[in-house]
């Protein structure tokens, strides 16, 4: 008598996140998470891609869903990482980044997934992190300086 079949083991493959480095001055907009992954960890706006959505669409997506904002000017790519956060979640995380004016502040339109938005220095983000946002801040990578001199990698 032959065995029964074996359950197959879920197909698992690698998901794609967008963070948005939304800078304004000489600080960048972080907020913690609630709720999901990665919960009491400070972090980026920003979320999955969807299907078809570029990932600027996307940053210009979640950013307004999360914060209110509405990036005006451009919105570019910055920097790719990959993190395995646990061992569901696997990410390719794209960060875009986007300049705002001094005046801008954000609304906590999630509640439920964040305790609030801030913001801070690139070297003033608290602990814990989320791990794409800690990947992108031990990288030699700044939103600040121009692309020739050791931004966008």
């Amino acid at each position: 008598m032959a065995p029964p079949p074996q359950p197959k083991p879920p197909t698992r493959w690698p998901r794609v996140g967008v963070g948005v480095l939304i800078v304004k001055g000489d600080t960048i907009l972080v907020g913690k998470r609630k709720g999901s992954h990665g919960a009491g960890q400070y972090a980026l706006p920003g979320g999955k891609l969807e299907w078809k959505e570029t990932w600027e669409a996307c940053a210009r997506r979640e950013v307004l869903e999360e914060t209110g904002i509405v990036l005006k000017g451009p919105v570019e790519y910055a920097h790719t990482c990959e993190a395995v956060i646990d061992e569901d979640n696997h990410w390719i995380t794209v960060f875009m980044r986007a300049e705002v004016t001094r005046a801008t502040q954000p609304v906590n339109l999630e509640p439920d997934k964040c305790e609030g938005w801030e913001w801070v220095k690139w070297d003033g983000v608290g602990m814990p992190r989320f791990k794409p946002l800690d990947i992108i801040l031990n990288s030699r990578y700044t939103p600040f300086a121009p692309a020739e001199e050791g931004g966008a990698e």
